[in-house]
C-alpha cells in the first residue's frame, strides 16, 4: 500500500491513523479477544500466540540493546579489575555508585518521551513525536550541568561519605572520564525512548554490539598499550557512548521509518519546556529512587570493616544483578511499548492482556537466570579479579542475589507498565518509603547493628524491592483499563493543543 507521496505505508501505520480520525481500529490481538465465537480457552490460546509474537520482537532486540550497553561499562569494569583489587574498586565505586547516578537521572528523565511518545504514536499523532525528542533533549542536556559539577567534586563527596582515601582517589579519577557521558546520556535515552515508541529496536541493538567491539579494543589499547589506566579506561567508556548517540541518529535521518516521526528541527522544541520539565522530573524521580537504592547500599558496604572485600564482593553480585536486569529492562521498555500504544489506540482489553504475558515472560526468564548465578556461585567472581578472598565473599551472598534476580523478573516490567500509563508520581512515593524508609534502614541495622556485614546490607536491598513489588501487583490488578484510554486520549489531546497554541504563536 502507498501514500500520495509514493512511499509505503505498513499496516500498524495505517491503523493508527485510522484511529486518530476517530475511526475503529483493528489489531490482531483486539481481534482475537473480541472474537465471541471462540471458546474462551481457545480465545485464551490464540491470543497469548499473537502477543507474544509483538512481545518478543520488541524485547528481544531491547533485552540486547540493555545488556549490550551493560556489557559495554561491565568490560571497561573488567579491563580495570585485573590492574588490580584497589583499581577494581575504584572503578567499582565509580562506576556503580556515581556513574549509576547520573544514568537514573536521564534514563529516568527519557521515561517521559515514553509516555508522551508511545501514546501520542498509539493515537496516530506522528508529528508530535519528533518535537518531544527535541524537548527532552533540551532539558536532559541543562540537567546535564549539575551532574557534571557533581562529578568534578566527588573525591571529597567520597571522602565526606567516610570512603578511604585510595579507594576515593581511584574512583574520582575513573569518573573524570565519565563527565563527557553524561551528555551523550543525556542525548541517546530520548533518542532511544522515540524509536522504540515505534517499534524500532534492532537498529539500537545493532549499533551497540558493533560499540561494544570498539570499545573492548579502544580500551585494551588505551589500559594496556598506552598505560592510561583508569582514566583512559572511562575515556573510551564515554567515546563509546557517543558513537551509539551519533549512529542513532543518523539512522533516524535517513530511514523512511522515522519520515512521519521526524521531520526535522523545530523552534517548538523550544517552547512548553516548563511543562515538559515537570513531567520529565517526576520521570526522573521514580527511577532515579530506585536506581540509587542500590548506589547507597553500596556506598554503606564501603563503611563496613575489611571495606575493600565488602565492596569487591557487592560490586561484583551487582553487575551481576545489573546484567540479568537488563533482560528485564528489555521486557520494562516492551511493557511500556506495548501498555501506551494500545492505550492510545483506545484498546483496553489489549493493554490488560500485554501486561500479563510480559510480566509472566519476564517471571520465567528471571528464574532461569537465577538458578545459572546460584550454581556458578563459586566461580563467576573470576572474571573480574583471581582473588579467592573475593571469590568466598561473593558465594555466601549467592543466595541472596538469586532472590534479588527473581524479584526483579517482575518489578522493572511492572514499572515499564507504570510509564505507559504514566503512573510515574505515583510510583516515586511507592520506591520513597519502599526502598527509603524500608530498605536502607533495614540493610543498616543488619549489616552494622547486627554484624551480618554485606549480607545484612543485601538482605535490606530485597525487603525495600520485594514490598515495592507487591504493591505494582497490587495497583495493577486493581487498574481500570477503560479509564486508562481515557486518561491517555486526553493526556494526548492535551500535550497536542498546548503544541498547536505555541506553534500559533511563533508563526504571528
Amino acid at each position: 500500500m502507498e501514500n500520495s507521496d509514493g512511499g509505503e505505508i505498513n499496516q500498524p501505520m495505517l491503523q493508527r491513523k485510522q484511529s486518530a480520525t476517530g475511526e475503529p481500529v483493528s489489531s490482531a490481538l483486539e481481534d482475537v479477544l473480541s472474537d465471541t465465537s471462540l471458546s474462551y480457552f481457545r480465545r485464551l490460546q490464540r491470543a497469548t500466540a499473537v502477543e507474544l509474537v509483538t512481545l518478543f520482537r520488541l524485547a528481544a532486540p531491547a533485552i540486547a540493546v540493555y545488556l549490550v550497553n551493560n556489557l559495554t561499562s561491565m568490560s571497561t569494569q573488567i579491563f580495570c579489575g585485573h590492574l588490580g583489587n584497589l583499581e577494581l574498586a575504584g572503578a567499582s565505586l565509580g562506576n556503580t555508585g556515581i556513574q549509576v547516578f547520573a544514568y537514573g537521572v536521564m534514563l529516568g528523565m527519557g521515561s517521559a518521551v515514553e509516555t508522551l511518545c508511545g501514546q501520542a504514536y498509539g493515537a496516530g499523532k506522528y508529528d508530535m513525536l519528533g518535537i518531544y525528542l527535541q524537548r527532552s533533549t533540551i532539558v536532559l542536556m541543562v540537567a546535564g550541568v549539575p551532574l557534571m559539577i557533581i562529578y568534578i567534586f566527588c573525591k571529597p563527596l567520597l571522602l565526606l561519605l567516610g570512603e578511604s582515601t585510595e579507594i576515593a582517589s581511584a574512583a574520582a579519577l575513573f569518573v573524570y572520564g565519565l563527565i563527557p557521558q553524561i551528555f551523550a546520556y543525556a542525548a541517546n535515552f530520548p533518542i532511544q525512548k522515540f524509536l522504540q515508541a515505534q517499534s524500532i529496536v534492532a537498529p539500537s541493538a545493532i549499533i551497540s554490539t558493533v560499540t561494544l567491539l570498539v570499545n573492548i579494543l579502544l580500551t585494551w589499547l588505551a589500559v594496556y598499550e598506552f598505560g592510561l589506566g583508569l582514566l583512559g579506561a572511562s575515556l573510551v567508556l564515554s567515546l563509546s557512548w557517543w558513537i551509539v548517540v551519533v549512529a542513532q541518529f543518523v539512522y533516524i535521518l535517513m530511514s523512511d521509518r522515522c519520515k512521519h516521526t521526524w521531520t526535522g528541527f523545530s523552534m517548538l522544541a523550544f517552547s512548553g519546556l516548563w511543562d515538559f520539565l515537570k513531567l520529565s522530573t517526576a520521570s526522573g524521580v521514580m527511577l532515579c529512587l530506585e536506581s540509587w537504592y542500590v548506589q547507597i547500599l553500596v556506598l554503606i558496604a564501603g563503611l563496613l570493616q575489611n571495606a575493600e572485600v565488602a565492596l569487591d564482593s557487592l560490586s561484583v553480585c551487582v553487575t551481576i544483578l545489573g546484567w540479568a536486569f537488563m533482560v528485564s529492562v528489555g521486557f520494562n521498555a516492551a511493557a511500556s511499548v506495548r501498555v501506551s500504544n494500545e492505550l492510545g489506540a483506545g484498546h483496553p482489553k489489549s493493554a490488560a492482556f500485554s501486561v500479563v504475558v510480559v510480566t509472566m515472560s519476564s517471571l520465567i526468564i528471571s528464574v532461569i537466570l537465577a538458578i545459572v548465578a546460584f550454581m556458578l556461585r563459586h566461580v563467576m567472581s573470576y572474571a573480574f579479579t583471581g582473588g579467592e578472598t573475593v571469590a568466598n565473599a561473593v558465594a555466601e551472598l549467592a543466595p541472596l542475589l538469586a532472590v534479588s534476580i527473581i524479584l526483579n523478573g517482575v518489578q522493572p516490567v511492572l514499572s515499564g507498565v507504570a510509564v505507559g500509563c504514566g503512573w510515574q508520581a505515583f510510583v516515586a512515593y511507592v520506591n520513597v518509603g519502599c526502598y527509603y524508609v524500608v530498605g536502607i534502614p533495614l540493610g543498616s541495622l543488619l549489616g552494622f547493628y547486627f554484624d551480618f556485614g554485606a549480607k545484612g546490607i543485601w538482605s535490606g536491598l530485597i525487603g525495600g524491592t520485594g514490598m515495592q513489588t507487591i504493591i505494582l501487583i497490587w495497583v495493577t490488578l486493581r487498574t481500570d483499563w477503560d479509564k486508562e484510554v481515557e486518561k491517555a486520549r486526553n493526556r494526548v489531546d492535551k500535550w497536542e493543543d498546548k503544541t498547536e497554541e505555541e506553534e500559533s504563536l511563533l508563526k504571528n
